[in-house]
């Protein structure tokens, strides 16, 4: 591999990022560290980073790009309701998913990447100027995992993590491959923290549940 070439890449690319790009990285990266502490400040700065992302493709025509942003938008406004729905009861925990949520994940990562396999094969009827991609299963399938990660984070289940990481594994040497070595090691980025997110939610839940099992006198005032 040519080290030299990809540096090159690299160093050109980043400066040729415009202004709005960069503060739509800055809010993505906010979203990862915000959740990957818990906080639910996730969810605005990804929404807003997001809708900053829609523009930005679609002024550069990847009109399919923008409809799945679309996607975490809503999905980024009803994890926020669900996170903070009612004031007067704790927050919805972190916990495991059940046997029916691993179903609705399977259906979504696979019913997903079917749905947008035939969409990225077929987009060229709707919009006469969009080009095609060449990979479109890895494509499709790298956004429906992401799909159905973003939904167990809306429920806050541990395993989101695993969802979101794994299409982040098939996501870098995609993204090297298409010659997008900045987004690529955004990702790797991404990935890390979401290494991290899975240790901690981990924690948190093992401290939730010590904490159920203590009695009542060993728990510590707040």
């Amino acid at each position: 591999m040519h080290w030299h070439y990809w540096y090159t890449l690299f160093a050109e690319q980043v400066k040729e990022t415009t202004p709005l790009q960069w503060v739509a990285f800055a809010f993505g990266v906010a979203e990862v560290l915000f959740a990957r502490v818990n906080n639910v400040w996730l969810y605005p700065t990804g929404i807003i980073g997001t809708i900053l992302g829609i523009y930005l493709l679609f002024d550069a025509k990847l009109y399919a790009d923008c409809a799945l942003n679309v996607y975490y938008i809503v999905m980024s406004f009803y994890g926020w309701y669900y996170w903070i729905k009612k004031a007067d009861k704790p927050p919805v925990e972190i916990t495991w998913s059940n046997r029916n949520e691993w179903l609705i994940t399977a259906v979504i990562s696979i019913g997903g990447t079917v749905f947008l396999y035939y969409c990225l094969t077929r987009f060229l009827f709707v919009f006469p100027n969009y080009k095609p991609s060449n990979v479109p299963f890895w494509d499709a399938w790298i956004s429906a995992t992401a799909w159905a990660g973003m939904w167990l984070l809306t429920r806050r289940k541990i395993e989101n993590w695993v969802l979101l990481n794994l299409s982040n594994v098939f996501a870098v040497p995609l993204l090297f491959y298409k010659k997008l070595p900045l987004f690529g090691a955004l990702t790797i980025f991404l990935f890390v923290i979401g290494c991290w997110g899975f240790s901690d939610w981990i924690k948190i839940y093992n401290r939730s549940r010590k904490a159920k099992a203590a009695p009542p006198e060993l728990i510590p005032e707040s």
